[in-house]
């Protein structure tokens, strides 16, 4: 994975990377942060703002070690577009997706854990739904994307991912999962509209 913009490493193991065509401050741009979460309360706008580098860095290591994933790991933080790109190239699905991981294979992946793609745009959206911060979205979708770093794959592994990610988004502090949302019937409210 080739990433522009900016980077910031908190450990010798992760990196942040922003993709130079990224919007600093979705949550401006964005209509679908203007709306209500499916609870019909409002996200205030300071919580659907990118966090820095440095808060994700520092979450990345805390989630890594967590995982007890070994090498360097870093995350980029791209767009709609981008991910969508990306999703069809290596996965062969044109669409727009939340989270990528992209395992090292081959000569020195015994220091080198993967990379992970995450769509800043998709995050805000299902923060904005789930009506938490842009913030715990990325640190949900980070999780996520390290235990797939770390071999667990939901489509095939029975449970044992889910049972996983669960044990540790508790320990982090951390809510619901992408796996848990996959299962769990969507609640709907008069004012979120029938999806």
């Amino acid at each position: 994975m080739r990433a522009t913009g900016t980077a910031h490493a908190a450990a010798p193991s992760t990196m942040i990377l922003f993709d130079q065509d990224l919007d600093p401050d979705p949550a401006l741009a964005s209509t679908s942060a203007k709306k209500t979460a499916a609870s019909g309360k409002p996200t205030p706008q300071k919580n659907l703002r990118l966090p820095s580098a440095r808060t994700l860095a520092r979450f990345l290591a805390e989630a890594q070690a967590a995982v007890r994933l070994k090498g360097e790991v870093t995350v980029l933080l791209t767009t709609d577009a981008a991910i969508r790109k990306l999703n069809r190239e290596f996965r062969h699905k044109d669409k727009a997706t939340d989270v990528l991981s992209f395992p090292a294979e081959g000569l020195g992946a015994e220091e080198i854990a993967g990379d992970l793609a995450i769509s800043a745009p998709t995050a805000l959206r299902q923060a904005v739904e789930l009506n938490h911060a842009l913030s715990t979205e990325l640190k949900v979708l980070i999780l996520h994307g390290l235990l797939h770093l770390a071999g667990y794959d939901h489509e095939t592994d029975e449970g044992k991912m889910a049972r996983r990610e669960r044990l540790l988004r508790e320990r982090l502090g951390l809510p619901q999962g992408l796996i848990e949302r996959a299962t769990t019937p969507k609640k709907v409210s008069p004012t979120a509209g029938g999806r």
